[in-house]
């Protein structure tokens, strides 16, 4: 399923959220293309360097905790992750504020590698460890979660099967989504190579968080707009 557009209008501008896809376009086409192996050693994630099993390999893990979350291993990759942000962040973003979306936004992307860094290290071969940590979806995926708790009964117009647009309540959308990634994350488990390289994990720590701490970043003042 691929999401095309909500029916939820926005009050205010989106300044954080078209902040958020410049920025990762941004670094995508004009730091990571022309380098991308060195790019990515240097800020995406690499969970071996929490545990010491491995020498720092680039800015070290602190730094690129933070900055994984602007890398990507190809188009499709951002292109999808920022659709995504797009068609949810902007009505996450008018019910929390710019300031607070931000915040919301990197911590959700911190609460998914924090899990997806736990799963690897805990479960996974130490080969495991060394492989980089890098994308926004999780913290895209907090947004979900956020999106879920505030507008359960918006629509959504989906492509099913890639050619065939429907409007499915927003709900409906997230859970198909949701357990997905909870269908893959088991697959991916007892079968580490069917994951493809996708951090299912994130996924499930970012949506979690989003869904646990949405309210505490609304503003109070913010009420559901009519739908479309």
């Amino acid at each position: 399923m691929l999401p095309i557009k909500d029916n939820v209008p926005t009050r205010r501008f989106p300044y954080v959220t078209i902040g958020l896809i410049v920025a990762n376009f941004a670094i995508w086409i004009f730091y990571e293309l022309p380098n991308q192996n060195h790019a990515v050693d240097q800020l995406a994630f690499h969970p071996c360097e929490v545990e010491h099993t491995c020498h720092a390999i680039g800015q070290g893990w602190i730094i690129t905790a933070f900055t994984s979350m602007f890398m990507h291993a190809g188009w499709l990759h951002i292109l999808g992750n920022m659709l995504f942000l797009w068609i949810f962040g902007n009505n996450v973003e008018d019910a929390m504020g710019p300031v607070k979306f931000l915040i919301f936004y990197v911590l959700a992307g911190l609460a998914a590698l924090f899990l997806q860094s736990v799963i690897t290290i805990t479960t996974g071969a130490a080969v495991d460890a060394t492989v980089p940590f890098l994308g926004a979806s999780g913290a895209i995926s907090g947004v979900l979660g956020a999106y879920f708790v505030l507008l359960p009964r918006a629509s959504v117009l989906t492509l099913v099967f890639f050619f065939l647009p429907i409007m499915i309540p927003a709900w409906v959308f997230l859970v198909l989504w949701f357990g997905l990634q909870l269908i893959s994350s088991s697959a991916a488990l007892q079968h580490p190579q069917s994951g493809g390289g996708v951090a299912f994990f994130a996924h499930i720590g970012g949506f979690v968080f989003g869904l646990l701490t949405v309210r505490f970043f609304k503003t109070r003042s913010w009420v559901a707009p009519a739908y479309r």
